[in-house]
């Protein structure tokens, strides 16, 4: 099947865009699949306290929704929540006038409970399908506690239970409610003065985070949570206490399916190296112990191989290759760049909580954080970073043009959002300067991005893409001099890798088409009001499922042949597929 079938529907898709803004459709909603919230459940609906209701999926690459569903179905004894709610800050139960459901996240389904007094609570509760267990709930209340203690603006927590055996009869957070609201909720309007108010106070926070002193890399616990033959490091708090430790880190890949069972150091990590390597030889054991050829996981993508299902063999070789590498490319034990560093896992702005004159409150969500060392955990935060444009990159302040007056409606808009892109990265740098001169020396590193981009490449769980990481690799022998300079001591090693030219031209090739695909793929989501993993407002679900089966009618359409409309039917990226294959 020739892939213009697929993008004669998206031409068809494109025509649809008035159609799209009468529904309504905001892509800014769809990016906070993170912190979507639900209408409030109140106690007169109980079972949907147990049921997933902010949204539903598309079945998009693949991700069946019965499958969600099922994925975040659990029910728990809710006057016992209730009771552990108000005892937890020494009230009864009857005090409790309101109890809601007010969130549903990627993890956790958030519940408030409001007192008498005007006092607000919330409950947090992990899906079953969250992971990894205990040490995901353990290591997020530890951590908070101690941040809190460096004076990070975080909610205090009142209590909590790791484990599921508990009169609720699941894991439970039990904290403050959040003062505030998310700067979210005020991004696409704030003024000037406001945005750049907020992100020096960000990058105040994360200098005050960059400078606490910790002993190794991995996820903090309270000492007592930890089973006594898990290894763990030593961490005091500000007051010299006993109570902590770094053990286990909780970061996502290293534990999803089949990883959380495998027998792998997961940390604490002394070294630098050692935290580098943990994610490729994670997933090297994962393959070598469950690996079997598969699809690609993006079913557009199918096409770019031939449909052929890709073998995890190669992809064993590329981990291979990168663990050849990675001494070599990770920064001397002596360097400022390999100091285990702790930051917020996922800065967005649905995650910061300010006043109405715009002070951080709060920063919440702080579930599978963990300390890197530096040099992968720099980066300015996605929704302020503004790289491929040359203004910002080269850190030239920014300006509008001085023709704005005589630019009609439709081109001032345009300019006003270059402008304020171009702000955010530029203010974000200039205060990392002022807060954080660790973090700027780390980001003017020459090879600092690309040893962050093959880390992650190298620690994400393989779904049939054996591109991707190859390209990282092949990056490298290409710059090797560049990339190893700035962690050699007294001299550059040669490179181990060699690659034939026919393989590097292939591979690249790929590269190439996968990343046209992708781009295609994610305007047509754009289009469709389509978020994160395929998700959709529970209110616009049908609407958007009606556009998509008229597009795939299209693209039915414009098919030249019997097998392309096969392929097409096979492999289309919005129906259920086995996941399992």
């Amino acid at each position: 099947m020739r892939f213009h079938s697929i993008l004669n529907g998206h031409r068809y898709l494109h025509n649809q865009t008035q159609r799209l803004s009468k529904l309504s459709f905001s892509t800014r909603a769809v990016a906070a699949f993170e912190s979507h919230r639900s209408p409030p459940i109140l106690d007169s609906n109980p079972d949907d306290l147990f049921h997933y209701t902010s949204g539903r999926w598309m079945h998009i690459i693949p991700y069946n929704e019965s499958l969600r569903r099922s994925e975040r179905y659990l029910p728990f004894n809710v006057q016992e929540l209730r009771r552990l709610i108000a005892e937890s800050i020494n009230k009864s139960k009857h005090e409790i006038v309101q109890f809601k459901k007010l969130a549903e996240g990627g993890f956790n389904r958030v519940f408030q409970a409001s007192m008498l007094d005007g006092t607000q609570l919330i409950a947090r509760i992990p899906y079953p399908s969250t992971t990894p267990k205990h040490l995901a709930v353990a290591s997020e209340v530890a951590t908070m506690d101690f941040l809190r203690c460096h004076d990070i603006p975080i909610p205090k927590v009142h209590a909590y239970s790791a484990v599921p055996e508990n009169p609720v009869g699941a894991e439970y957070i039990i904290m403050d409610m959040a003062e505030g609201k998310p700067i979210g909720d005020y991004w696409y309007s704030m003024t000037k003065e406001e945005r750049v108010k907020v992100i020096y106070q960000i990058a105040e926070i994360e200098g005050k985070l960059f400078s606490i002193h910790l002993p190794a890399s991995g996820s903090i616990y309270y000492v007592k949570d930890l089973d006594s033959g898990t290894f763990r490091v030593d961490l005091p708090d500000p007051q010299g206490t006993s109570r902590f430790c770094i053990g286990p880190a909780t970061s996502q890949n290293l534990w999803c399916y089949e990883r959380s069972f495998l027998d792998i150091a997961r940390g604490p990590f002394i070294t630098a190296e050692d935290s580098f390597k943990a994610g490729a030889e994670k997933e090297r054991a994962y393959l070598k112990k469950y690996g079997r050829d598969r699809h690609i996981r993006d079913r557009l993508l199918r096409e770019v191989f031939g449909y052929r299902k890709q073998s995890p063999g190669l992809y064993l070789q590329c981990l291979d290759d990168f663990l050849r590498i990675a001494e070599y490319i990770c920064p001397k034990k002596e360097s400022f760049l390999a100091r285990p560093t702790i930051r917020h896992p996922d800065l967005n702005p649905n995650n910061v909580f300010v006043s109405r004159s715009f002070d951080i409150l709060s920063l919440i969500d702080w579930q599978h954080c963990a300390a890197l060392p530096l040099f992968l955990q720099c980066g300015i935060p996605e929704y302020l970073q503004n790289y491929g444009d040359g203004v910002s990159e080269s850190l030239v302040k920014p300006g509008l043009p001085k023709n704005m007056a005589v630019l009609d409606q439709r081109q001032q808009e345009a300019e006003n959002e270059i402008f304020q892109k171009r702000l955010s990265h530029y203010c974000y740098m200039a205060a990392t300067v002022e807060y954080n001169d660790s973090h700027f020396d780390a980001l003017w590193e020459d090879p600092m991005m690309f040893r962050k981009r093959l880390f992650a490449h190298a620690s994400s769980p393989w779904e049939g893409d054996n591109v991707t990481l190859k390209i990282d690799l092949i990056e490298a022998t290409k710059n090797w001099s560049d990339i190893v300079t700035a962690t050699a001591g007294d001299g550059v090693q040669p490179c181990p890798l060699s690659y034939p030219q026919t393989e590097v031209e292939e591979c690249l090739r790929l590269g190439r088409e996968i990343q046209e695909v992708d781009e295609r793929f994610r305007v047509s989501t754009e289009y469709l009001g389509v978020g994160a993993e395929g998700w959709v407002p529970t209110e616009r679900f049908e609407a958007s499922k009606a556009l998509e089966a008229e597009v795939k009618e299209r693209a039915l359409d414009f098919a030249e042949s019997d097998f392309e409309r096969q392929m097409l039917e096979t492999h289309w990226p919005f129906d259920d597929q086995d996941e399992q294959e």
